[in-house]
């Protein structure tokens, strides 16, 4: 099959396991065998994992709202359809200290191959539950 068509009614969202960060895995629904590819609903007082990766680059695109970011020790603000692009091994976290929701699309390549408990483990520097001061000083 050349293609592949997800429409927006029949996409699967769910709480992420480690944040609960409303999302849906377009890649996996898609059938995507060598790209990464979520929407993220990111709530106000919300976070995503703090986390690195090994081999796979990330391309984050806010679609909605205010995209607040930590890249290594940046903070960036970025407006509706900013870019930013992380490559492998920089720690990152996308949040929401506004009063607004914010919608990321999150796209990542090459895949991550099959990981130890202690590779795994390394991903998480502060743990799979760790927020960003921005949100843990209120």
């Amino acid at each position: 099959m050349s293609h592949t068509v997800l429409h927006a009614r029949d996409a699967h969202w769910r709480p992420s396991n480690a944040m609960g960060v409303l999302n849906t895995d377009l890649a996996k629904q898609l059938g995507a065998a060598f790209l990464g590819a979520r929407l993220w609903r990111v709530a106000p007082g919300q976070a995503s994992t703090r986390h690195r990766h090994y081999r796979e680059a990330e391309l984050y695109v806010v679609l909605e709202g205010t995209g607040r970011m930590r890249v290594g020790d940046e903070l960036l603000t970025l407006e509706p359809l900013s870019a930013v692009l992380v490559e492998p091994d920089t720690v990152r976290q996308a949040f929401n200290d506004t009063a607004d929701d914010a919608l990321w699309l999150v796209v990542g390549a090459p895949p991550e191959q099959e990981l130890s408990a202690e590779q795994l483990a390394g991903l998480y520097p502060d743990g799979p539950q760790a927020l960003p001061p921005e949100l843990t000083d209120h």
